[in-house]
């Protein structure tokens, strides 16, 4: 083999099977080589190497395996950064190979010679270049074994002649390494002392509330008992949605900006706090240091305390912990507590309901996902782009046991909607996949991965994926945050974008294109959709002046939202639809 074909054949060694990439010169040997390693390795072709990244990042979310992109030297490469460190702020394992120039011509301000190394040293926690053959094996085996142990970005730089190299083994000599291939896997469990001291603090709890993320996403059953248990109410981080299902009674939904009345009430009403898997930012929706005993569990002991001071730390994978921590636990009695947090549920479930409900201009676009989520199929997955949508996605979509769902979350960056859907169907051909998107994300780069979706469809088992797009002509998450933290009105230069027939467009490229605008129509339009049978666009015609209320209104946010009244253009449409939201919110339950 020569040194490409040996990548390839090492990654799949590994358990690596599908990669997602671009050609180029500068990775002209790994191409011909992937073509002739098809049995081995699945390789998906991108129109943007951004895009490869996402979906090895998303490979890695929805799988739990390692995810793999390649790109070419100097632009290929840097095209690669944005997906990478989504992958890095949502500590999840991608290793990305990518080309460089001739070894010879290196130093020279060759073309496209790039200091890749410098480059890639924040994103990757392990970046190394190949000078020689005998090099190869360990810099592929430390590099998945470091993504897989650290949850983390890794990346190998190939000159573009030594790809075309004979591979040879290193000799059994004085400077060569060894390496092997096998990933053991992290330590499961704390000690029995941290375990009881867990316990002690939770025992002794009144009011005890919890915070899941992604790194619960495995262990719905051990956070279902523990709660039961502990007689808690759960909030979910955005990463977490998909960890318990929505039809738990004590379970409050997301938390933050995009989050619900009961996971702020019961936030800043515990005595008790219990963090599992989960790295949520906005320590403000918190309990307030002091009010509360914290408990935390996670895999990565640097992420401990760092959002709330925690009383007891426990390092751990959280389904192994939870179980570990489940016998210590004592049977709390069902009381006001737990009950009091159920009828906020409840009642949060109307008034989300009276809200999507509302009239809009033409379309609210809470009635969008409204009427989506009952339609969902069993063991759906549905993506989520940045922007209005998210908070829809977020409040709105109840799932179910058995779904899938994400997004991009510490970075939250705009674009990642349709390349995580691509990633999940890819996976998973045999579920439906719904992407999320606002226009903005649409008009980024979702377009061109409609392009991709329309060239690999027909090898997918379940032909259905359905990428909705609000259009509603505006950058509307930012508006509203331009409206609402520093009191301007929209700035129609910079917020307002163009009007494009997305339905249309997706006829352009042999999908199936659906357009509403009718309140009455939506439920029929999703129908339609999910027994299509190629990829859908949906595109739903939204009012952009529906605003995405926070959980908790300060005075602060209200005093800003008077200031802007003078310079918003669209004042009367935002104050009659802020006035609907407002006013549905306080409107007494159904019993």
């Amino acid at each position: 083999m020569n040194v490409s074909e040996f990548v390839w054949h090492r990654l799949s060694e590994w358990g690596l099977h599908r990669v997602y990439g671009y050609p180029g010169d500068g990775v002209g040997g790994l191409d011909v080589a992937l073509d002739k390693a098809q049995d081995v390795m699945s390789y998906v072709q991108v129109r943007h190497e951004e895009m490869a990244a996402f979906m090895a990042s998303a490979h890695a979310k929805f799988t739990g395996q390692v995810g793999l992109c390649y790109a070419t030297s100097g632009p290929g490469a840097i095209h690669l950064l944005n997906g990478l460190y989504d992958a890095k702020m949502d500590h999840v394992p991608v290793v990305a190979l990518v080309g460089q120039a001739a070894r010879a011509s290196i130093g020279a301000s060759y073309q496209q010679e790039v200091d890749l190394k410098t480059l890639f040293n924040d994103v990757a926690d392990y970046v190394e270049q190949a000078t020689v053959p005998e090099q190869v094996r360990h810099l592929v085996d430390r590099a998945v074994r470091i993504a897989q142990t650290r949850r983390a970005v890794t990346c190998i730089i190939l000159p573009k002649d030594l790809q075309e190299l004979d591979y040879e083994d290193p000799p059994l000599a004085h400077g060569t390494t060894h390496t092997g291939l096998g990933y053991a896997g992290p330590a499961q469990v704390p000690d029995a002392s941290q375990l009881r001291a867990a316990a002690d603090v939770l025992n002794s709890g009144h009011k005890v509330a919890m915070l899941v993320g992604a790194g619960a996403l495995g262990a719905t059953d051990e956070v279902i008992a523990v709660a039961e248990r502990l007689q808690a109410g759960v909030a979910k981080a955005l990463l977490g949605k998909a960890a318990l299902p929505d039809d738990l009674p004590f379970v409050t939904g997301s938390i933050g900006l995009l989050g619900t009345k009961p996971s702020w009430d019961m936030m800043k009403s515990c005595d008790t706090f219990l963090m599992v898997g989960s790295a949520f930012p906005y320590s403000e929706f918190l309990p307030k240091p002091g009010d509360a005993r914290g408990v935390q569990i996670d895999i990565d002991g640097t992420r401990l305390s760092l959002r709330y001071p925690m009383e007891v730390n426990l390092v751990g994978d959280s389904a192994a912990s939870l179980r570990a921590l489940l016998p210590l636990l004592e049977q709390k009695p069902k009381d006001s507590w737990r009950s009091g947090i159920e009828d906020g549920v409840r009642d949060w479930w109307q008034t989300l309901e009276r809200r999507a409900m509302d009239s809009a201009d033409p379309l609210n676009p809470q009635r969008v996902f409204w009427e989506l989520s009952p339609r969902l199929p069993d063991n759906a997955i549905v993506t989520a782009d940045s922007g209005s949508a998210a908070n829809w996605y977020a409040r709105d979509l109840k799932m179910r046991r058995g779904m899938k769902a994400s997004l991009s979350g510490g970075l939250a960056s705009l674009g990642a909607g349709t390349p995580y859907a691509l990633a999940a169907k890819m996976a998973y051909p045999e579920r439906t996949v719904i992407a999320c998107m606002g226009d903005g994300a649409m008009q980024m780069n979702g377009i061109n991965v409609m392009i991709t979706i329309g060239k690999y469809w027909r090898e997918w088992s379940n032909p259905r994926l359905i990428v909705l797009v609000l259009n509603n002509r505006d950058l509307n998450q930012v508006t509203w945050e331009e409206r609402i933290q520093l009191g301007s009105g929209k700035t129609l230069s910079t917020q307002s974008i163009p009007d494009f027939a997305y339905h249309r467009y997706a006829e352009l490229i042999g999908l199936k294109g659906i357009f509403v605008d009718d309140p009455d129509h939506v439920g029929t339009a999703w129908d339609e959709a999910l027994s299509a049978d190629r990829p859908v666009i949906l595109e739903a015609y939204t009012d952009p002046n529906v605003p995405p209320l926070p959980p908790h209104i300060t005075l602060k946010d209200a005093k800003n939202f008077i200031s802007m009244i003078p310079s918003e253009p669209e004042l009367g449409s935002v104050l009659k639809n802020s006035a609907k939201e407002l006013v549905t919110s306080i409107l007494p339950g159904k019993d």
